[in-house]
């Protein structure tokens, strides 16, 4: 997984807009731990709003 945060928000988003319909889709389809980037993504003001498919700024 992309320890950068910023990178990492880029890719998720990057990925949610174009592939996945859901986060939870990302999740199973990559076999990343979900949570795990939640807390990284969170640490820097982030969180997932499941009603636009991205995440977006606290």
């Amino acid at each position: 997984m992309v320890s950068d945060p910023f990178l990492l928000l880029s890719l998720v988003n990057t990925a949610l807009r174009d592939k996945y319909s859901s986060f939870e889709d990302y999740c199973y389809d990559t076999g990343v731990d979900g949570e795990e980037i939640e807390n990284l993504l969170s640490s820097i003001g982030y969180f997932y709003d499941k009603n636009v498919n991205s995440f977006k700024q606290k």
